[in-house]
């Protein structure tokens, strides 16, 4: 079962995990996504920071791809923030 949050809102009982990727270029931070989500547990949420702009393109292809949910992304000074949530097994 999916939850979903109004907008604003935190999800308290949910795991929050920071992948900090300034300043590598791709597919630097593709791959270390890749190796991070692997180490949370399903439904767990992994928040990427990045800087570099190719990860715009590369990280909801990354989610649809292996069937994660790309709950937000959003950029703001040249920095995208990705917040994505494991996908879990039925």
């Amino acid at each position: 079962m999916k939850r979903h949050l109004a907008k604003g809102m935190k999800d308290t009982n949910t795991t929050e995990h920071l992948l900090d990727a300034r300043g590598l270029f791709c597919p630097e931070p593709v791959m270390l996504l890749h190796k991070k989500i692997r180490e949370i547990a399903e439904g767990e949420v992994l928040v990427l920071v990045a800087t570099d702009p190719s990860t715009s393109r590369d990280v909801p292809k990354f989610c649809h791809f292996l069937g994660h949910e790309l709950l937000s992304s959003s950029e703001n000074e040249r920095t995208f923030r990705y917040s994505i949530r494991k996908a879990t097994t039925d």
